[in-house]
């Protein structure tokens, strides 16, 4: 076999294929060395600030602080409305992998209701899920320690301590203070649309009635933010930085609480109203309306079976019969339109009846009856206001005209607002043509002014509006809102008193008008037949004021009034307006009984217990000795 001939091996070219591998891997290995360092550039120096903003939204977390709600006090300095500290079982739904497992156990384990359950889920649909929601509020300590012992299995739950709202006097002051209670869906997105949904971030409750839903935005304050460092699984470690939060405004009202106390003494459990006023700024002194209920059991959230006793109870507890309780004023109006009919005169000083009990419009069969059966004789302006004879309104009624009585009484502020620092108000009724056209598409008739005049048919007034209406008397003509709020208090302790706020004036033309009329008023607590002078027989101090008792429905004709027969709820209510002292008048009040009678001997007396209670520490100059003259007869009372 013949030899294979061998090449010989070329080094020099070997070695310069070596040589040009080299070269190109360690260009390869120095571009890529270029382009690590070039990212590591990027990373540590050109974007350090992004991703150590990033780094830190890992470890750093921005948490809202809800302000400190500002407290309640009456003008004395008495503490209405707190903040207690609570505790709160509370979950955040985006740190739970199986919210409905998470809710079966913690059922099993604390005992949670189906009625808790269900306003927890309830309230997340409103909520967004890294926010937390309570589940249970109002922790006992026996519960606070049970979950503690097994808060690790539960990530995403936890326990918090909060202020939360505190009405120590409960329901002496649910119609004028009001409650907070849980932010719900509609709350929020009226927070969206006024642009202050960023404020209450760390808000459980928001003002839902009285003067903490009028008053929320003083109240609440302003949210404040605090920065801390959380580890891996959550847990704050340390708190970095704390922008406080700005607590709500501490507020004072004209409320007295002693007189507010004794007016709930005085209606005892009866349903009805008492309002009593400083006339000369128009600050609410006292305000209560029966029956009432606790506000502290809206504020953890109230169950739906005491909810429903509420909504469904026939006293209407929920209601507020101060400013929302539309009654006929009845004979508690008659100093005002006498001082309608000396304006604009269709009556004077001197202008009389002769009152047999019974009126009669011309050509018309109907009869008008007066309270007293046989009439009072011959009575002028001032004896009709101080024995409230109905005869002589209703012919000032027939005489003036619905056009002028409607048009006057609104300048008195009946059928409008008020204007009271509470959203919860009714502008009640007054009557006129065009009202009636609206209402019934049927004119007005003039057998519907007669009634008027006495302050019934279709005419409704608030206790409030009558309270204002009798302050425009006492300052001749001169107005006020109703004012629940008196000023703010600083922390040293003193108060920044609200600005007065004025109404359009009553304007009469002859001021011996207003002189007359309030004269006639004093008459009624003290003249030998005024229908209020037994209940203000032997004060200290002088009053003025006017008897009121309200038929509920028309009695037929011929008939008589017999209360023992008639459905407890269809009985008459019984008003008093009233002042005192008489020279220079410190209160004014309205008090309205529901089905209580006439207002001479049921009204009048709770009057005379309010002004007893208010001027008890006071000093007065003897009274002149009330007559002893025989009552006059108040078993068929119509509207005195």
């Amino acid at each position: 076999m013949p030899l294979k001939r061998q090449t010989i091996r070329d080094h020099t070219a070997e070695a310069n294929l070596f040589a040009r591998r080299a070269s190109i891997a360690f260009l390869v290995v120095v571009a890529m060395l270029i382009t690590v360092l070039s990212n590591l550039y990027v990373l540590q120096v050109k974007e350090h600030n992004d991703y150590q903003t990033r780094s830190n939204g890992n470890r750093i977390k921005v948490l809202p602080v809800a302000p400190n709600r500002g407290l309640i006090y009456d003008r004395n300095g008495v503490l209405l409305a707190e903040n207690r500290p609570v505790f709160s079982l509370e979950v955040i739904p985006e740190q739970i992998d199986d919210l409905d497992a998470t809710m079966t156990q913690l059922t099993a384990l604390m005992g949670i209701t189906k009625e808790e359950k269900e306003a927890f889920y309830a309230t997340l649909k409103g909520q967004r899920r890294f926010k937390p929601v309570a589940l249970r509020t109002n922790l006992s300590e026996q519960e606070v320690a049970q979950f503690s012992v097994h808060k690790h299995k539960y990530p995403g739950v936890s326990i918090e301590a909060r202020l939360a709202r505190h009405y120590p006097y409960g329901d002496t002051f649910t119609h004028v203070i009001g409650y907070v209670a849980k932010i719900n869906k509609k709350d929020l997105q009226k927070l969206v649309e006024a642009g202050q949904e960023d404020n209450y971030a760390a808000t459980h409750d928001i003002g839902k009635l009285g003067i903490e839903k009028y008053h929320e935005e003083l109240l609440h304050g302003e949210v404040g933010y605090q920065q801390v460092e959380v580890n891996s699984q959550g847990r704050i470690i340390r708190v970095l930085n704390v922008d406080p939060p700005v607590p709500g405004k501490d507020i004072v009202l004209n409320i007295d609480l002693e007189l507010q106390m004794e007016a709930q003494r005085a209606l005892d459990g009866q349903r009805g109203s008492i309002v009593v006023t400083e006339p000369a700024t128009g600050g609410v002194l006292a305000m209560f309306s029966s029956p009432s209920y606790d506000p502290n059991l809206f504020v953890h959230g109230i169950s739906s079976k005491n909810y429903s006793r509420l909504l469904n109870s026939p006293d209407r507890p929920l209601i507020n019969r101060s400013t929302q309780g539309q009654y006929s004023p009845a004979s508690t109006i008659k100093p005002h339109l006498a001082l309608v009919g000396l304006d604009k005169g269709t009556i004077d000083k001197d202008t009389t009846i002769r009152d047999t009990g019974r009126y009669r419009l011309p050509n018309v069969s109907h009869v008008w009856r007066d309270w007293k059966r046989w009439g009072h004789g011959k009575v002028d302006v001032s004896k009709a206001i101080e024995v409230s004879c109905d005869t002589f309104y209703y012919d000032l009624a027939y005489e003036l005209g619905i056009d002028n009585i409607s048009d006057s009484m609104k300048s008195f502020g009946f059928g409008s607002y008020t204007g009271i620092d509470l959203f919860e108000e009714s502008n009640a009724n007054m009557p006129s043509r065009g009202w009636k056209r609206a209402r019934f598409n049927q004119p007005w008739y003039v057998g519907d002014t007669i009634p008027v005049g006495i302050g019934q048919s279709f005419w409704t007034a608030t206790p409030i509006q009558l309270t204002n209406s009798v302050n425009a008397l006492i300052n001749r003509g001169q107005r006020y809102v109703p004012q629940l709020l008196r000023g703010f208090r600083n922390e040293n302790g003193t108060v920044d008193l609200e600005a007065l706020k004025s109404l359009e004036p009553v304007k009469i033309g002859n001021d011996s008008h207003w002189d007359l009329v309030m004269n006639a008023m004093k008459l009624v607590v003290s003249g030998e037949e005024g229908t209020a002078r037994h209940a203000f027989s032997d004060t200290p101090y002088q009053s003025a004021g006017k008897t009121g008792t309200a038929q509920l429905f028309s009695i037929a004709q011929g008939e008589k009034y017999k209360e023992e027969e008639v459905d407890e709820r269809l009985r008459d209510n019984a008003l008093y307006v009233g002042f005192a002292p008489y020279e220079d008048p410190e209160l004014s009040l309205t008090v309205v009984i529901e089905n209580a009678g006439g207002g001479s001997s049921n009204a009048a007396p709770v009057a005379r217990r309010m002004m007893d209670f208010y001027f008890r520490d006071r000093v007065f100059e003897t009274q002149p000795e009330e007559s002893d003259s025989t009552p006059s007869e108040t078993t068929s009372d119509i509207s005195i």
